[in-house]
């Protein structure tokens, strides 16, 4: 794994998540945010259940529906490093990206370690593997290390057959400090580690795929509209309060007709209409600014 600091140039941090399925960015969140986004998680995360398998973690606790319960996760969803990174790795396969996942993942001692897998595979196979569908986050709320379940990687597999197992010698540990940014594609090959430590590990997990594509949370559920109305506007089309090409996505009002035309945009329940929108370019990412 490649580690670069926060303000590194993104040409850079993108080359190495095309090499090796992902990156690392350090000291990307302040410690102000860290602490309020801890706070805010608390009464949901006490009240969170274990997972029901090996797979979700029987020691594992996934919270999720954060855009709504938690403000200050926001930041870290709306970071421009990030979106610009995102736009440029997934802009050859759609016109706009969706927020697919919203989930703090906190691995509590004793745990094992995750069945590596491919995140791309909520759609199954049916995706060509020649279209990347997601670009993921992994923001470490608490030190990522070997002992406490840091996430386990296999650089270079997201161009290897699907059916291809890892070998023990061809994983690393993506450890890093609190603060910091996992940032990995949805085909790489990866898992949760085992949590040796006597303390939790802590992760925040954002991920963004394809508008086209379902998301894995349901964003309509976790952020309903007389929440999401209250979101900043690019944080509304980004949770997927907007079409995602011309024709996908409208809807219409099921208890009476709006105006002239009952095929409404998604950003007519929030009391407003759609924003111009400028085609992401490549450009940007030499003068995107820090968040």
């Amino acid at each position: 794994m490649q580690y670069f600091e926060s303000d590194a140039a993104l040409e850079d941090v993108f080359s190495a998540i095309k090499k090796d399925g992902g990156a690392i960015l350090t000291n990307a969140a302040n410690e102000q945010d860290l602490i309020r986004f801890t706070s805010e998680l608390e009464p949901y995360l006490t009240k969170t259940p274990y997972g029901r398998d090996e797979f979700t973690g029987e020691k594992t606790r996934r919270t999720g529906a954060l855009i709504a319960r938690t403000p200050s996760c926001h930041d870290f969803v709306m970071d421009k490093r990030i979106l610009n990174l995102a736009n440029q790795f997934l802009g050859p396969y759609t016109e706009k990206l969706t927020l697919h996942l919203t989930q703090a993942t906190t691995i509590y001692p004793g745990e094992g370690a995750q069945l590596m897998h491919r995140d791309r595979f909520a759609w199954g196979t049916h995706i060509p593997r020649q279209i990347e569908p997601q670009f993921n986050t992994l923001w470490a709320i608490t030190d990522f290390t070997a002992e406490n379940g840091a996430t386990r990687i296999v650089p270079g597999s997201q161009n290897w057959a699907w059916d291809r197992d890892a070998t023990t010698d061809q994983i690393v540990q993506a450890e890093m400090p609190r603060g910091s940014v996992l940032l990995y594609t949805g085909t790489v090959l990866h898992s949760g580690g085992e949590n040796r430590s006597k303390k939790p590990r802590m992760g925040l997990n954002l991920t963004y795929c394809l508008a086209w594509l379902r998301q894995q949370e349901n964003q309509f559920l976790s952020c309903p509209p007389h929440i999401a109305k209250n979101l900043d506007e690019e944080l509304q089309e980004l949770v997927g309060y907007t079409q995602g090409t011309y024709g996908l996505g409208y809807f219409s009002d099921p208890e009476g007709v709006a105006g002239d035309f009952d095929l409404m945009v998604p950003e007519l329940a929030l009391g407003r209409g759609p924003r111009k929108r400028a085609r992401f370019n490549t450009d940007q990412l030499s003068k995107v600014e820090k968040k």
